[in-house]
């Protein structure tokens, strides 16, 4: 008679802990160059990169000798991260293009994009303010980007721990206060980005809207998860 093999359950709080640190290692990049701690470059380099392959191998080794439950919210937040990064620059585009759309009159033209060259030229190690920039810079940046979005859904689910028992609105709190502790950051000096009302009720929108897109999406992809 053989013994039913026994799982072990690593979604742990200590785990969770965990996994929120190596995640947020994303945001960290830019705040660690805003204090003068050390370049975005070094941090991506040696910091940022080795937590993506960690984040990795908790997720592989946890579905190879574990339950499943950390690989699955590790990849859960990031791909409903990833959606709502998307639903988030998509809020935006009728801002960005206002005067090629013709819609100027009704929405004021806002260049939300401009910051994503200046991250590429940060993590490259060049002068955040270009006249021009590369297209390495503009490709880097843009991954950058959609890095915070998964690293945020990721760091959701670590919170939250299953988002099929807490209320989806928690991901509208979480992206909110991120942008609002970011705007007191050196972020607006260092981008010369004004912080109008205009600029804060645009930008607390979309991340509503990022918030919305995470909350659902971890719950839908979690329920897909369990019903399988």
């Amino acid at each position: 008679m053989t013994g039913a093999r026994v799982t072990t359950h690593h979604w742990t709080p200590s785990l969770r802990g965990l996994v929120f640190l190596l995640a947020s290692s994303s945001l960290a990049c830019l705040l660690v160059d805003f204090y003068g701690i050390c370049s975005m470059r070094l941090f991506t380099l040696t910091i940022f990169l080795p937590a993506v392959l960690a984040l990795a191998a908790l997720g592989i080794y946890d579905w190879r000798g574990g339950d499943g439950r950390l690989g699955w919210s590790v990849l859960i937040g990031l791909s409903a991260g990833l959606l709502a990064a998307a639903a988030y620059d998509l809020f935006r585009l009728p801002f960005v293009f206002a005067r090629q759309w013709g819609i100027a009159w009704l929405i004021p033209p806002m260049d939300l994009f401009k910051v994503f060259p200046g991250f590429g030229a940060m993590i490259l190690g060049q002068s955040v303010h270009q006249v021009v920039y590369s297209t390495a810079a503009s490709l880097l940046g843009w991954s950058y980007h959609f890095s915070n979005g998964a690293s945020i859904g990721i760091m959701y689910l670590a919170i939250i721990g299953d988002p099929r028992r807490r209320h989806w609105a928690w991901a509208i709190l979480m992206a909110v206060a991120l942008e609002l502790g970011m705007l007191f950051t050196p972020y607006p000096r260092v981008f010369h980005i004004a912080v109008t009302s205009r600029f804060v009720i645009v930008t607390m929108a979309a991340h509503a809207i990022f918030g919305i897109g995470l909350g659902l999406t971890a719950q839908w992809f979690a329920r897909r998860a369990s019903a399988h």
